[in-house]
């Protein structure tokens, strides 16, 4: 397919990604960030992590989300006495039938909302992140694929440490993004309280789209162009991360415990095409991978403990590493 009849294709297939903004826009101020960041995931078929204080939006942003989407969507609160049968369901015994039957949980859902992931403890975060990656759950001796879309977005909170259980890396790892979600600035906070700030009725949203186009335009994503030398680009900003002196970052190499997995250059080549495709672009930039990069990388680097003491944080690495490496 040549350029043109790309370009084409991609314009029809995208225009409704600004709807979506627009109508969200009506419920959600500010955190275009955010928003923008969890179409990513949605579009490229990517598991997104949320971190911030409690009252910035983040389960609004989700649910408003979910709801401009035509779509299923279950918003579960993690707590330390949940058990992966609550999440994923579990064999009842039906006496008048006299057999065990299954009853599914809230997993089977296109959009599913793990609030507060971190306070439930290891057995239901490795139920949920099985799902996740497996696109399946097994209840007694049955395998159930889940439906499609299936997209998880947690939030966590990194205030309170007491009463939780912090995701360890090899499963963070599932997550293509993770996002540091931040205050408001003053105008938007005003915009807020403003229309926040009544009681009774608040603003809603209609559906504009379907799951349907939005498997359609997965499909369209992957046809977008990338250059050898973009492609090439990635894999030298993920093996910046391993051997940092090949690319003239040796003072990196004490600071970095382990680098990006080859998740992380999978997941950064379809997150660059999504955000390529909601810019209406038929091709991927060095600027759309330079623009993701550090929500795909931020909880992929394990910084050492020489780095902790020096208080240099994942985030800064990744930084130093888009500073040095060349762009095509």
């Amino acid at each position: 397919m040549n350029m043109q009849a790309l370009t084409e294709k991609i314009e029809k297939h995208s225009a409704f990604i600004d709807d979506i903004y627009k109508e969200m826009n009506k419920v959600v101020v500010g955190q275009q960030y955010m928003i923008e960041r969890l179409m990513i995931g949605l579009l490229a078929d990517g598991h997104v992590l949320l971190e911030g204080v409690p009252g910035l939006a983040k389960t609004l942003t989700v649910a408003t989300l979910a709801k401009v989407i035509r779509t299923n969507f279950q918003r579960l609160q993690f707590t330390p006495d949940l058990l992966p049968a609550d999440l994923i369901g579990t064999m009842i015994y039906n006496q008048r039938e006299m057999k065990f039957e299954v009853k599914k949980g809230p997993i089977f859902s296109n959009i599913v909302l793990a609030d507060e992931i971190n306070r439930s403890p290891a057995k239901v975060q490795s139920a949920l992140l099985e799902a996740m990656q497996e696109k399946q759950v097994t209840i007694g001796d049955t395998t159930f694929k889940l439906d499609r879309p299936f997209l998880v977005l947690a939030t966590q909170n990194p205030v309170e440490q007491e009463g939780t259980y912090p995701l360890p890396e090899a499963q963070v790892d599932r997550f293509m993004l993770k996002l540091n979600v931040g205050y408001p600035s003053a105008t938007e906070e005003l915009e807020i309280m403003r229309r926040m700030a009544k009681t009774g009725e608040k603003p809603v949203v209609s559906p504009i789209v379907d799951t349907d186009t939005i498997m359609e335009a997965r499909k369209v994503i992957n046809e977008i162009y990338m250059d050898e030398k973009v492609e090439q680009y990635i894999i030298d900003l993920i093996f910046a991360t391993r051997y940092p002196e090949r690319y003239g970052l040796g003072e990196l190499k004490e600071l970095i415990s382990f680098g990006a997995s080859p998740r992380a250059s999978i997941n950064l080549n379809l997150a660059s095409r999504a955000r390529a495709f909601m810019e209406h672009r038929a091709y991927v930039t060095p600027e759309d991978i330079r623009d993701i990069a550090i929500d795909v990388l931020r909880h992929r680097i394990i910084p050492t403990f020489e780095a902790e003491a020096e208080e240099v944080t994942a985030e800064d690495i990744v930084h130093k590493i888009l500073h040095t490496v060349p762009v095509p």
